[in-house]
């Protein structure tokens, strides 16, 4: 028995022709810590669920990916953040929807999973639990970024002046994991900060179980990221899933017929990363690119933004 471990950091990347190498780099070295700190779980036998936490942590706590400490700003300028964690042996799923505090918001999807009978909880009552099971949090000042701000002046400045805007880097971003350990369990995380300039209260695919985070070990686990509205409405990931269930698709087929037609179809632009029961890893997207990552046991890690 292997171990398998995907990551993202969103898709709807920066333009290949508004890259640096420098930037490049540093997209690179972000997911490869990313990896880095998920594989060590696997590697010392450890379950699949600590290593997606592990994994998203650190994306969380790298400004270039929008989730956790690089969140994006709604419209009002404050920022908005959504987490899921879902443990494929036995469905069970924790979500927090537009919290603000937490330095790891997936920690407190985990503390809604472990700690209360619910799938999902927002605002003062996330907070809660999250503080009741002694998560570290921070002010405003760890989470700013003046990339992020500048972005949601500039959007803003588009819609006052009725511009279209072209970067999907400003339409979405978010990050995830997914993994199987020894054991043969699965896992998915998946966190975000949004939509820039998105409106107050707006909850994306992310804490949505079955759209934007999933996980059963008799198919696969799965974390998208993208067009949310469009992630929910057709259910993304546990479409993925069911086309394995009910069709008899391999994990490559069912997400990409997921990613390409069901969302390229629908303006679903996004990608998702997937792992099924027996450790096979799909990583489709359908717009210029997505930051990414993957290793197996026994294998180099490798991480990619673009085709």
């Amino acid at each position: 028995m292997t171990y398998s471990l995907a990551i993202h950091g969103g898709a709807g990347t920066i333009l290949k022709s508004r890259m640096t190498p420098e930037l490049e780099a540093a997209y690179h070295a972000g997911l490869a810590r990313a990896l880095a700190a998920g594989e060590a779980v696997l590697r010392d036998g450890g379950a699949a669920l600590d290593a997606v936490t592990e994994a998203v942590c650190a994306l969380e706590d790298e400004p270039l990916f929008n989730a956790g400490r690089g969140a994006v700003y709604t419209s009002a300028g404050v920022q908005e953040m959504d987490a899921a964690i879902m443990d494929g042996r036995d469905r069970r799923a924790g979500a927090v929807a537009g919290i603000f505090g937490p330095r790891n918001p997936i920690r407190a999807a985990r503390a809604v999973m472990e700690t209360t009978p619910h799938v999902c909880l927002i605002g003062p009552n996330a907070l809660e639990v999250a503080r009741a099971a002694g998560l570290a949090f921070a002010e405003r000042d760890y989470f700013f970024t003046e990339s992020r701000w500048q972005a949601l002046q500039e959007t803003l400045r588009q819609r006052e002046a009725g511009e279209v805007d072209d970067d999907p880097a400003r339409r979405h971003g978010t990050v995830g994991a997914v993994a199987r350990d020894r054991a043969g369990n699965l896992a998915a995380a998946t966190s975000t900060g949004g939509m820039t300039a998105k409106a107050p209260g707006r909850v994306g695919d992310t804490p949505v179980i079955g759209a934007g985070t999933f996980a059963d070990n008799a198919t696969c686990a799965v974390s998208g990221t993208g067009h949310g509205e469009i992630f929910i409405r057709w259910t993304a990931a546990a479409e993925i899933a069911a086309r394995m269930r009910h069709a008899g698709q391999s994990l490559e087929d069912a997400a990409r017929h997921v990613v390409m037609e069901d969302l390229g179809r629908n303006d679903g632009s996004g990608g998702v990363i997937a792992v099924d029961a027996a450790g096979n890893i799909a990583l489709p997207f359908n717009c210029e690119g997505m930051y990414r990552g993957h290793v197996r046991e026994g294998a180099e890690p490798v991480t990619a933004i673009y085709r």
